[in-house]
């Protein structure tokens, strides 16, 4: 692991010069390869220097890499531009904070660098950002993620005072105290978000770059249910005791938040409330604290990390051509880019979870898993796949049909743009060749 860790360090040094943009994606997808080729079965995990390799942080360390990658083809406009080095620099220190996020046995580090990815994205939504109202987006987002950070700070001071270690693997002893265990998962369910701390949310993803909306929607979503996970092991009566109320909140919020996600007319802000929505299923399964849940949950981070980047490209590729974001002026798409109107297809399918993706597996599992809990959960999520289906629906044709505001006929769209939209596909397709593992 610190082999990796001195390789990303060193990456900076190849910034020093102007044009290594294409160098960056080539050293990201190296290492990337190099950790997929790991002797992952190993029983000891890869553990050095206190930090190491499951399942759980496996699959999303290759899609923070992957996802890195991918943010700098999406951004082409920046390329050649004088503060592309400055961009680069920013990528890999938000990839490398993710990954000690996810790689990490020490509860201290893991809060340490979960804070410091904040000071990247902020950084990237205040240099490239496109309105004036991204700095109040930047405030709802900084200050969102401190209120509910401190108190997580002071339970891993009270659990080092305790238990005289700040590791994940030892025993402690946790009160079964609502207190201290809303505490413990409050960082987490607005880093999720969970339904009503999720205002920050759209106000980001809309005011962000599409880099920006890639690494959020991708990656930094998944770091509260990676939390979720790893804390679950520690206190696993208290979770027991009071998962009921946030698995409550969660089947009302994913209903009303689909529903809001009708009455958008900002292309990015309706896929922003729909990342809420598919959050809040993650963390149902989550919340049932069963092996379908757990797999589900986890499967449905790593699809909604590659199908919601996914859309974000695409939003941004009618952005470039259109200058707007408005479901009003984004229309008839299907006549001047009928190439891209495929992507767009697979894309709000797979967003409502159509098979074969790898989202429709995981609400297989987390629907197996809200039966065990309580079996009335069923028609709650009737109205859950029924309100996603719609407004995926929605997306497709209200951008694809009718008549566009202007008459030029652009270009079916670049290698590129091409390039960006099927390596975001063919994982969703092909990953779920690979699930025999789990079991």
């Amino acid at each position: 692991m610190m082999s990796m860790f001195i390789y990303m360090f060193f990456m900076i040094l190849f910034f020093l010069k102007k044009g290594s943009w294409n160098l960056f994606q080539f050293m990201i997808l190296f290492l990337m390869v190099l950790i997929i080729n790991f002797p992952k079965y190993s029983f000891f995990s890869l553990i050095s220097y206190n930090y190491g390799l499951d399942f759980y942080s496996y699959g999303l360390i290759i899609l923070s890499l992957m996802i890195v990658s991918l943010m700098v083809i999406s951004s082409n406009l920046i390329n050649n531009s004088f503060l592309e080095t400055f961009f680069l620099i920013i990528n890999l220190i938000l990839c490398l904070c993710l990954i000690l996020v996810f790689s990490t046995l020490n509860m201290l580090i893991m809060y340490f660098f979960f804070e410091f990815s904040l000071i990247p994205l902020l950084l990237l939504l205040y240099i490239w950002g496109y309105q004036p109202e991204r700095l109040i987006s930047g405030l709802y987002l900084f200050f969102y993620t401190l209120f509910a950070s401190l108190p997580f700070l002071l339970i891993i001071i009270y659990l080092m005072m305790t238990s005289m270690t700040f590791y994940f693997d030892m025993k402690y002893y946790i009160p079964c105290s609502f207190i201290i265990h809303m505490f413990i998962i409050f960082a987490f369910m607005v880093k999720l978000p969970m339904f009503m701390v999720h205002f920050w949310l759209p106000k980001a993803h809309v005011q962000a770059p599409v880099s920006g909306s890639m690494i959020l929607a991708g990656l930094l979503l998944k770091i509260g249910g990676y939390g979720f996970i790893r804390f679950m092991t520690l206190c696993e009566y208290t979770f027991l005791s009071y998962s009921y109320i946030w698995y409550s909140f969660c089947l009302i919020g994913c209903i009303l938040v689909s529903l809001v996600c009708l009455t958008q007319g900002d292309v990015k802000c309706l896929i922003a409330y729909s990342s809420v929505a598919h959050m809040g299923m993650c963390l149902i399964g989550l919340l049932t604290m069963s092996k379908w849940g757990l797999v589900g949950s986890y499967l449905m981070m790593i699809s909604h990390g590659l199908c919601s980047s996914g859309l974000f490209c695409l939003a941004n590729f009618s952005y470039e051509r259109y200058l707007s974001r408005s479901f009003f002026l984004n229309k008839g798409v299907i006549n001047l880019m009928p190439s891209m109107s495929f992507f767009w297809f697979m894309f709000c399918m797979f967003n409502m979870s159509c098979p074969p993706s790898m989202n429709f597996f995981s609400e297989m599992f987390i629907i197996n898993s809200m039966m065990f809990y309580w079996s009335n959960s069923f028609f709650y999520f009737i109205f859950i796949s029924f309100f996603s289906a719609c407004f995926s629906y929605f997306l497709y044709s209200y951008i694809q049909h009718g008549v566009s505001h202007c008459f030029y006929s652009f270009n079916i769209g670049s290698a590129r743009e091409f390039l960006l939209t099927l390596v975001h596909l063919l994982p969703l397709l092909f990953l779920m060749l690979g699930l025999n593992f789990i079991f």
